[in-house]
């Protein structure tokens, strides 16, 4: 493209310093959440890799957080809500899908 040879250990870390910045930009700009949310966890294929994505919606369809992992754990699942909740508000009602 341009000739710029780049090491990938410099864009790895360009993503470790970079990556918190946009991160807590975005979370300035997101919009907030309803207090009723509904949580699933469904299994996609995300360039030829099958992944479980852990997904949380409030009552208008607007996405509170999500989650992409490549097996299925209760530590993941954990950790998942916990976010949310801690980038978001307190939810008062969770409806989550009858999966284990």
């Amino acid at each position: 493209m341009l000739g710029i040879a780049v090491d990938n250990a410099t864009i790895q870390r360009w993503v470790f310093k970079f990556a918190p910045l946009i991160e807590s930009q975005i979370k300035k700009r997101k919009n907030r959440v309803g207090a009723s949310w509904r949580m699933d966890e469904t299994y996609r294929k995300v360039k030829g890799i099958w992944c479980y994505l852990y997904r949380a919606v409030d009552k208008l369809g607007n996405t509170v957080d999500f989650l992409l992992t490549k097996r299925r754990q209760r530590m993941s699942a954990q950790s998942f809500l916990i976010k949310a909740i801690n980038n978001n508000c307190r939810p008062t009602l969770i409806n989550i899908d009858k999966s284990g």
